[in-house]
């Protein structure tokens, strides 16, 4: 995975929380760079201890509901949850650095509780923050980015934005993993990024923003380090038919076009709606 940060710092290889899930290796700053879209930019983009985040809200969110912050699951400060394993409702009083438009950290923002997080089938971490999106609105002016709720579309234009390291990662979404496996963890229908995204540790749980819109359409994850074989930060795509297809220096995300089929009003969580295909505990 793109791994958090200590881990990463320990093992002289910048990476997220925890010992598994890979990332690609840094950039330049030219590499990195921006594009001119007027949508993009780090405005609701969210540093953690070791990873990246977003504060995010649904299609059918309102001003008054409380807001949402979204990384990875592996960026948990209680660690990677175990294969199978699904967080539901669980207390949190994780703090987050809250980034303006150019990246400057305008304020902080508290969770009271993790609402949902997994490593299974994807790899998301939600927090319910103790403030609603009209506060943070008008405490510091800055809106939370929107989930798009349907599939994101190959050869579409993103922004990998870290609000970790201040720094963005343009690129396209090259097509779709049927089946991504990294170690004792398997992730369905992943993104995969053309080369241009050259993520590292730290920008772990990064909104992945569709530049036309500015929606978010996945949260970055991982890359194949090493080109290893399906090992700790050396994920492998399987197809349908269990062929295994390694690409090192790629990256990858986890689709969020799901999430809102799983919650009410309110901002409220519920795993039996019809529409919710997020995995259970």
């Amino acid at each position: 995975m793109n791994k958090p940060l200590l881990a990463a710092l320990a093992a002289l290889v910048i990476t997220g929380t925890g010992a598994a899930p890979a990332l690609a290796a840094p950039g330049t700053d030219a590499d990195v760079a921006a594009p001119t879209v007027k949508a993009v930019n780090f405005a609701g983009t969210v540093s953690l201890s070791n990873c990246s985040g977003s504060v995010v809200r649904l299609p059918a969110s309102v001003d008054s509901d409380p807001a949402l912050v979204m990384t990875n699951g592996h960026c948990l400060e209680t660690g990677f949850p175990a294969p199978g394993q699904v967080i539901v409702n669980q207390a949190s009083s994780r703090t987050f650095g809250l980034l303006n438009a150019s990246a400057t950290r305008v304020g902080t923002l508290r969770a009271n509780r993790i609402v949902y997080s997994t490593m299974t089938d994807t790899d998301v971490a939600l927090y319910q923050l103790t403030t609603t999106y009209a506060q943070i609105k008008s405490s510091y002016g800055i809106n939370a980015l929107t989930m798009q709720d349907t599939h994101p579309t190959a050869g579409t234009a993103i922004t990998v934005v870290s609000g970790y390291w201040k720094r963005t990662y343009a690129c396209n979404i090259d097509g779709f993993a049927y089946r991504l496996k990294e170690g004792n963890w398997t992730w369905k229908d992943s993104v995969r990024y053309t080369s241009a995204c050259q993520t590292i540790g730290g920008t772990s749980g990064s909104p992945v923003l569709d530049n036309a819109t500015g929606k978010v359409v996945a949260v970055n994850n991982t890359g194949n380090e090493d080109g290893g074989r399906c090992t700790d930060n050396n994920p492998c795509e399987v197809d349908a038919s269990g062929n295994v297809t390694v690409r090192q220096g790629i990256n990858y995300a986890q689709e969020t076009y799901n999430i809102p089929g799983c919650f009410t009003t309110g901002n409220k969580l519920n795993l039996t709606l019809s529409g919710c295909t997020l995995p259970k505990p």
